[in-house]
């Protein structure tokens, strides 16, 4: 799944009852809610398959509490793996500090994911361990974990209502990531019913506090079936900071070589 279908967002079933909290109050879950978030998840997932490849680039803009700004470029490609989980890699173009840094991300469907980064400066390449994943990317308010695309067998799923959100109507699905590395306790996400696609996502530290909140907007439908926000806000509460993603040239028709997202690629990434 895409990382932005939720995400793929890949926002992510067999439990007879499942406890959890909101806003202080204890709820049992039925399982037909429990069936219901799952075939949501599994839908968003089944029409974002079969983009192949694709080619973007990208504007990151951070924002400190006091307003302050520094904006970064990069380029990213994205293939589809048959059986298993999307590879990405996105490489900084600018400012000169950051040039040539590089992220390459394997998502699995079910193992654990990996991703590596790549240091121009010190000319080697870091491995992202599992348990560091909850890590700050490159200084902005997305984790590592934010930049793989979410496996749907990866997240236990509830649909908790569905309700207008502008001009559409949006299930409003939890995803409670499985893994015990995951650096959020639970997701929330604002997916329209037309076309599965997820306008807002709030995001739960492992004490169920509400720290983050992703808004996307300004989707562009390409190939007659592929909807991309061209806009991603995200923004922490707790600290004040945000940063904007800005997508610009997308292209679905031009090739990414398999090759160049290994290990051994990454080094030459530019």
């Amino acid at each position: 799944m895409n990382l932005f279908i939720y995400p793929s967002l890949q926002i992510f079933y067999s439990f007879l009852t499942l406890i959890f909290i909101v806003s202080g109050t204890s709820l049992a879950l039925s399982n037909s809610e429990e069936n219901e978030g799952y075939e949501i998840a599994k839908e968003a997932n089944l029409r974002d398959e079969g983009f192949q490849h694709y080619t973007a680039q990208q504007i990151m803009t951070l924002r400190n509490r006091h307003g302050e700004e520094s904006s970064r470029s990069m380029s990213v490609k994205v293939l589809e793996m048959e059986e298993d989980g999307d590879r990405s890699l996105v490489v900084f173009n600018n400012p000169r500090d950051v040039k040539g840094t590089a992220l390459l991300t394997h998502s699995h469907k079910i193992k654990n994911d990996e991703q590596w980064l790549y240091l121009p400066a010190l000319k080697r390449v870091k491995r992202i361990s599992s348990s560091n994943q909850s890590g700050s990317f490159m200084g902005s308010e997305f984790a590592y974990e934010d930049m793989i695309s979410r496996e749907i067998d990866k997240y236990d799923y509830l649909l908790i209502r569905q309700e207008p959100c502008g001009n559409l109507s949006c299930f409003v699905l939890q995803s409670i990531p499985i893994s015990k590395n995951s650096g959020y306790k639970r997701l929330i996400a604002w997916i329209d019913s037309e076309h599965y696609r997820t306008w807002k996502v709030e995001y739960f530290d492992r004490k169920n506090e509400h720290f983050k909140t992703l808004k996307a907007e300004n989707f562009t439908l390409y190939k007659d079936k592929f909807w991309r926000p061209h806009k991603m806000f995200m923004e922490n509460h707790l600290t004040g900071k945000s940063t904007l993603l800005v997508w610009k040239n997308y292209d679905f028709d031009e090739k990414v070589n398999k090759n160049h997202l290994t290990k051994v690629g990454l080094k030459r990434a530019r």
